[in-house]
């Protein structure tokens, strides 16, 4: 796990100490809000409906129990005891009074931690899969390239007021778990004639106007990789519109230009730039990777586990739904859910960290894992070492098996925090999860993705979920619009809007129907939601979702 150097430190200390100063103006009334603005936003600070909104970067959602624990302690002592893990592998504090917010990141500074470019048209917190390092499908580790970006972009002078936000993404393994195809840009590595290198993937984007990612560079020297993105960035920052700020994104400027014309002027630039660099970049990544090598696996036996997944069927529905293959054979990935059945999905409480942190320390070679998912994960535990694992995570109410099922819901914040959502999302998915639970349905259904979003600016990736759910205010009213087929994999697709929407009281019916309708047509228990949706259509669950009577009403 990289840590910080002299520059780093002096670095965050003294954005912490301007920021203080800058707090203590607008609280003197010194600096209005609207002064006060584009200062808090450039450290992470938003005013939301009720209250302030701090947003702390975890990079490329890595953190170890350190970490975990200052987080746990920021929430009890300036906020209200719990902290919300968002798509975009950080952590959010809902309930932070002013005065205190420079105390809060002088204490996220003493464990390495900031909430630096986690808001504004910037570069923002770089993303990774979530199984970095650790998963058996996995080319190489994405972390040390991610850490270069981040390295890179902060308070880099050139791209610190760019048109509008931007999000890069960087995955190291074929099967996309990091969703780069809806990144501003999106790095995949790959491997030609045995070299290493990097498909590059720019213009994906959701909100208003949703976009699947193009292929810039089907295969990019891993040398080159910084300079590239350097010029991708340079260009979108000419071209960029800012007369609009809804048309202001990069997936619009290469929708408009055209990705062969992006394409020749990002190589243009590329080759300006190529030369400036000279190599340190690479000198750096070297340096970098030093810091992320492998864990010292243990060789033990694994009989335990074994014991416990045939005589425990609660350990094995969790086994079976929370844990992933690892690259070390006597190991395995826990993914943690945060989707209890009627809870907050991304929400843990204190102590819930606290014991992810001690879990990590024990089992989990001091290594945790926030994923876009909402979810946490230990990358690293040994099978023997599962049973005790899952003992602590039910005593905590932290060990529901759910992951990738229908109650493993991601959904934004919505009307309950945010001033632009238009709707509730959070209610909408406990209620969901509540209910397939009742009808004890979700293992029959097996994988499934939905997905939530308050508004159409979509932070809760609701395009790309297998079943989208976005909530709108019509003439006052909550009104949900459903899609269908979204995916946010390798095989990246934007889901199709299935016709009118449907009130709060009767969104989860309608879900409730499409779920109907799959069980129904799909061909055997193997086949997948999205699998069946890709054979049949949309017909069977319009069909489900709106009865003839109502279909020739809409009509």
């Amino acid at each position: 796990m990289y840590k910080y150097n002299e520059f780093d430190e002096a670095f965050v200390r003294e954005r912490v100490a301007q920021f203080r100063q800058q707090v203590e103006r607008r609280i003197d009334g010194s600096l209005t809000e609207d002064e006060f603005k584009p200062l808090r936003l450039m450290n992470g600070l938003y005013l939301q409906l009720h209250a302030y909104m701090l947003r702390v970067a975890i990079p490329y959602g890595t953190l170890d129990s350190r970490k975990m624990r200052q987080l746990a302690m920021i929430a009890e002592r300036w906020d209200k005891g719990y902290g919300h893990f968002t798509t975009r592998q950080n952590i959010q504090y809902n309930w932070p009074k002013l005065p205190d917010v420079p105390d809060m990141l002088e204490a996220l500074a003493d464990v390495e931690m900031h909430a630096i470019q986690t808001s504004g048209n910037t570069i923002r917190n770089v993303t990774a899969d979530h199984f970095a390092g650790a998963a058996a499908d996995e080319i190489a580790d994405p972390r040390p390239v991610a850490e270069l970006l981040r390295q890179w972009s902060t308070d880099h002078p050139e791209f610190q007021f760019l048109p509008r936000k931007f999000k890069i993404a960087v995955t190291g393994s074929p099967n996309d778990r990091a969703v780069t195809k809806s990144h501003d840009i999106g790095i995949r590595m790959v491997e030609k004639d045995r070299q290493p290198g990097y498909e590059i993937i720019v213009g994906g984007g959701l909100g208003r106007t949703p976009l699947i990612g193009k292929v810039i560079r089907d295969f990019l020297p891993a040398q080159d990789l910084l300079p590239y993105v350097e010029a991708i960035v340079s260009v979108y920052n000419l071209l960029g519109r800012r007369d609009n700020k809804y048309k202001a994104r990069v997936k619009i400027t290469v929708h408009e230009h055209g990705i062969d014309t992006i394409r020749d002027l990002v190589e243009e630039r590329f080759a300006q730039l190529r030369p400036e660099f000279g190599g340190g970049d690479q000198e750096l990544l070297a340096e970098i990777e030093a810091a992320f090598a492998p864990p010292a696996f243990r060789d033990a036996a694994t009989d335990t586990y074994e014991a416990a997944y045939d005589s425990d069927p609660v350990f094995r529905s969790w086994a079976d739904t929370n844990l992933t293959a690892h690259r070390n054979a006597q190991y395995a990935i826990v993914s943690i859910s945060l989707k209890a059945h009627g809870k907050t999905p991304g929400d843990a409480t204190a102590e819930q960290m606290r014991v992810m942190a001690d879990l990590a320390e024990r089992y989990g070679h001091d290594e945790l894992r926030i994923s876009h998912e909402q979810n946490v994960i230990l990358p690293h535990v040994h099978k023997s070492d599962l049973p005790a694992v899952h003992a602590a995570l039910k005593d905590a109410g932290l060990a529901t098996a759910n992951i990738g099922l229908i109650s493993d819901i991601i959904a934004c914040p919505g009307m309950d925090y945010c001033a632009l959502a238009t709707a509730r999302s959070i209610p909408i998915a406990q209620e969901i999860a509540t209910r397939f639970d009742e009808l004890k349905l979700e293992h029959d259904i097996g994988q499934l993705k939905i997905k939530i979003s308050g508004c159409i600016n979509a932070c809760g990736h609701h395009h790309v979920g297998h079943i989208g759910i976005l909530g709108l205010d019509r003439a006052g009213v909550e009104n949900y619009q459903i899609t269908l087929g979204g995916d946010g994999t390798e095989n990246a697709a934007i889901g199709t809007r299935t016709g009118p929407g449907f009130p709060a009281d009767e969104i989860v019916p309608a879900i409730e129907r499409i779920v109907y309708a799959y069980l129904e047509h799909r061909e055997s228990e193997e086949e997948t939601f999205l699998q069946t949706y890709r054979r049949l259509g949309m017909a069977p669950f319009k069909a489900a979702l709106y009865p003839a009577e109502e279909r020739a009403d809409a009509a």
